[in-house]
Parts: C-alpha cells; sequence; structure tokens
C-alpha cells in the first residue's frame, strides 16, 4: 500500500534542457507510428577476456548489423546485453556506444530496466541526453504483491513524466507476473509510451493488439511468431531477439525476405522462405545449452564472423565439447556465410 502511495504521489522535476531527439513529447507516438518498423534486434555484448567491454568489437557487430544485414534497429542494454552484469557508468557507456556506432543507418532503443527506480531514471535520462531514438523499461519483480495494477500505472507514469523521449513497456514472466492487455491499455494512453515489448502467449498480444494498436506499436520477440503476426495481426515491428544476426549473413538474409515479402502481402513466397529457415532455427536453438543461452549465442556469432567475446560472472561459458556440437550443426544447417 505504501509503495503504491508512494509511486502515485511522485513528483517529478522538469528536465534541465531539451535532449537531441527528432520530436517532441506530443509527437513521440506519431513518430513510432512512422519509424519504428521492420526488423530490431537485441544486441549481445562482447567482453574481453578480463571481461571489459570490447567496443571496437560492438562497433564492428553494429555495423554488420545495421549496414550488412539491414537490421532497421537495435535494443541496447537489455538482458542479452547482460545490463545486470555492468555497472551504471557502464550501461550509459553503452548507451553512448550504440548511439554512435549506429549513427544514421538505424534506430536505437536502450534498456534502462532496474530494481531501483533513480537508477531507471538516471539511465532514461542519459538516454534521451546522447540521442537514443527511444528507451524500453521491463515492468519490475514486486515482491509479497497479489496485485499489481495501480502499482505498476503509477511506475511507468512516473517515468514518463520525467523524460519526453518515447516509451516502450516490456512485460515478461521474470517480473514474476504479466501485465494485463487491459493495464497495457490503460498504460497506451500516456503521451510518450510508444510501444511494447510482450513477451506473452499470443492470446495476450493477440487482444492487446486489438484494444491498443492505434495508440502502441504491440510486439513479442518470438521469431518463429513473427510472420504469422504480420500476415494475421498486421504487425509492422519486430522489438525484438537475437535471431536478426544469428539466423542471417549478408550473403544469406532470409528472415528480412520472408518479412518484405510479408509486408508487399505475398504469403505464400512469406511462408516457404521462412520454412526453408527450419533447419537454421533447429542448429541454433536444439544445441543450445539450457544455462548457457548467452554464451552459446556468442560462440554462433563467432561462427558467423561476428565478434561474440566472453560472458560475465554469473554466466558460464561452452565447455569445449559443447562448441564442437554447436558448431558440427551450424556447418550442416544450410546457412550461407
Amino acid at each position: 500500500q505504501r509503495l503504491r502511495q508512494q509511486l502515485l504521489n511522485l513528483s517529478l522535476p522538469p528536465r534541465d534542457r531539451p535532449a537531441p531527439m527528432n520530436y517532441t513529447r506530443s509527437e513521440a507516438k506519431a513518430y513510432a507510428k512512422k519509424n519504428m518498423k521492420g526488423i530490431w534486434a537485441a544486441a549481445l555484448l562482447p567482453f574481453t577476456q578480463d571481461h571489459r567491454i570490447d567496443e571496437d568489437g560492438f562497433r564492428q557487430n553494429v555495423h554488420h548489423w545495421t549496414q550488412e544485414l539491414g537490421i532497421e534497429g537495435l535494443f541496447i542494454s537489455g538482458k542479452q546485453g547482460e545490463f545486470f552484469s555492468m555497472s551504471l557508468e557502464e550501461r550509459k557507456r553503452t548507451f553512448e556506444l550504440g548511439v554512435e556506432a549506429t549513427g544514421d543507418h538505424g534506430y536505437t532503443i536502450m534498456s534502462c530496466s532496474d530494481q531501483n527506480m533513480d537508477v531507471v531514471l538516471d539511465l532514461a535520462q542519459h538516454a534521451q541526453k546522447v540521442g537514443a531514438d527511444y528507451i524500453v523499461v521491463h515492468a519490475p519483480a514486486l515482491h509479497f504483491t497479489t496485485a499489481q495494477d495501480e502499482t505498476l500505472y503509477g511506475y511507468y507514469k512516473a517515468i514518463s513524466d520525467s523524460v519526453d523521449i518515447g516509451i516502450a513497456l516490456w512485460s515478461h514472466p521474470a517480473s514474476g507476473y504479466l501485465m494485463s492487455p487491459e493495464l497495457c491499455n490503460r498504460l497506451a494512453d500516456l503521451e510518450n509510451v510508444v510501444a511494447i515489448k510482450y513477451s506473452v502467449e499470443r492470446s495476450m498480444y493477440r487482444q492487446l493488439t486489438a484494444l491498443a494498436s492505434d495508440r502502441i506499436q504491440v510486439s513479442t520477440a518470438s521469431e518463429p511468431e513473427w510472420l504469422d503476426n504480420i500476415l494475421e495481426l498486421d504487425w509492422k515491428l519486430y522489438l525484438c531477439s537475437s535471431p536478426p544476426f544469428l539466423l542471417q549473413t549478408a550473403k544469406d538474409r532470409r528472415m528480412n525476405d520472408y518479412t518484405q515479402a510479408a509486408f508487399a502481402g505475398n504469403a505464400d513466397e512469406a511462408k516457404a522462405v521462412s520454412r526453408s529457415l527450419d533447419p537454421v532455427r533447429e542448429a541454433l536453438w536444439g544445441t543450445r545449452p539450457a544455462e548457457k543461452p548467452h554464451s552459446h549465442q556468442k560462440y554462433w556469432m563467432e561462427l558467423l564472423g561476428q565478434v561474440g567475446g566472453y560472458v560475465r560472472t554469473p554466466l558460464l561459458e561452452l565447455t569445449d565439447e559443447e562448441k564442437a556440437v554447436t558448431r558440427q550443426a551450424f556447418e550442416h544447417c544450410g546457412l550461407q556465410v
């Protein structure tokens, strides 16, 4: 009760100066509707063997993703990017690197998720200051509660009130609950809430699409569901995970190909191209150890010629045997390198 009231009553001071955005707060929804489209990817962040951020490696990856694969937006320092292992200053630095490396070749959305509200707001304001296009904040873990809606409404309103930059919501099971379509629809009325990454079952995101797609972009991270969501729900945005740079190469952009075919209304062509990726999907996901998603994806990136690098504690590296199994599957999956 006390937390809920504190969030509802939270008053935040205005920013000292305008940020270098391409839109005003009142234009956020319209800007996102026009520009937040296509295939976006959740960036993995390479670390060196001594666990420093590999800035040059990250720049190389961003160049490849945006200029060779044609990925239209990058999700920086989310769960794939191991934000949980970084200091506040490191997270801010990745925002700066993301904006710098992407340049005018794509858009950026910065993950400001944290359990500490001061950290969330600090990151959100920094993202706005350095020229990010959007931010994303996942629903926090709430301990001992049996209902969440008013707490979460106050939480996201406080963030919305503190910045002008467009905000994407993010609901996923790791929070310990899922935000209901009804709550998300209510949050969609906030002036600068522009999208949601809705990591839920299809019936829920289908319902939210019907309720709120006039105000926000609704999306989910599942690549196998992306094509059906274009064809059946008229989705325009894949927001997002790592498949755009794990299932594709500069010579083999089949995710892009089926997406563009679907956008053009060529459903049969899109379905055929998507089905052709099944051996690649099986090789990628079928060899992934249950406790090692990050290190497995980073090794797959290395096989693709990208900079994968190391993971940070508490994450685990692949064993030589796990690498051998993955390499064998990779070499026989039919992806053109």
